[in-house]
């Protein structure tokens, strides 16, 4: 009785990990979101519930943050001559790990030539956008792919829904799916959808966190610079 009290604890505590919002808290905060909704926006309008389709096109989006956020930081480090402390392999993880959720659906969706175009166009479009983003603002761009990757949460629950209920036939799972997350040879597509929504929550987390410390720093330094006015405004009246 215990074990199951322990079980349904546990359960309920990994899908509410699951389920974590970040509310937003300034207008860097706001601006993320409000681009993260009209982009889901888009892609329920043209996907509606085609999920393993919308997945194709969506995680060859996803992967581009990590990638294009890895190298400006590697340049950066490179020019300041300075740690990056774990940021850009961090990054580049996350890179690949999108990487291989977008090989995964290939095999899954079997996308046609026009999606596959889509694909090209999407992901062409998105390079310019988030690397702009980035140079403007780092803690807007990283609270971009946090929201991105809630919304991706949600999406994937949805999905392993529908597989649950009957609605979209289970399959077995891609082999390049077993061997990447190292599944059991009889694991299914709901298997599949389970890992990598895993995955998703792992970047929310991950990528909130990075907006926050950026946060902090930038708070950090304006209390220094109030400071020292502060202390220089001080001086003066003390000279006077």
């Amino acid at each position: 009785m215990a074990h199951f009290k322990m079980c349904i604890t546990n359960y309920f505590k990994y899908m509410s990990d699951l389920e974590k919002h970040y509310r937003p808290k300034n207008l860097s905060d706001k601006v993320a979101l409000s681009f993260t909704k009209f982009l889901r926006f888009l892609a329920d309008t043209f996907f509606k519930k085609r999920y393993g389709h919308r997945a194709v096109v969506l995680e060859t989006v996803a992967a581009v943050p990590g990638m294009v956020a890895g190298m400006l930081l590697h340049l950066k480090s490179l020019r300041k001559i300075e740690n990056d402390k774990g940021w850009i392999k961090t990054l580049l993880d996350e890179a690949e790990n999108e990487r291989m959720h977008l090989m995964t659906f290939v095999h899954i969706a079997k996308p046609t030539a026009l999606e596959r175009f889509i694909i090209m166009v999407a992901q062409f479009i998105f390079i310019l956008t988030y690397a702009i983003i980035y140079l403007v603002s780092q803690r807007t761009a990283h609270r971009i792919v946090g929201y991105f990757e809630e919304e991706a949460v949600i999406s994937y629950t949805e999905y392993l829904n529908e597989l649950e209920a009957g609605n979209i036939p289970d399959q077995p799972a891609p082999l390049i799916a077993i061997n990447y997350w190292n599944l059991p040879l009889h694991a299914t597509l709901k298997d599949v959808v389970r890992v990598i929504r895993d995955d998703e929550a792992g970047h929310r987390d991950v990528n909130h966190k990075f907006a926050d410390l950026i946060n902090l720093k930038k708070k950090k330094l304006a209390y220094k610079k109030n400071k020292n006015k502060a202390k220089e405004k001080n001086a003066e009246e003390v000279l006077n």
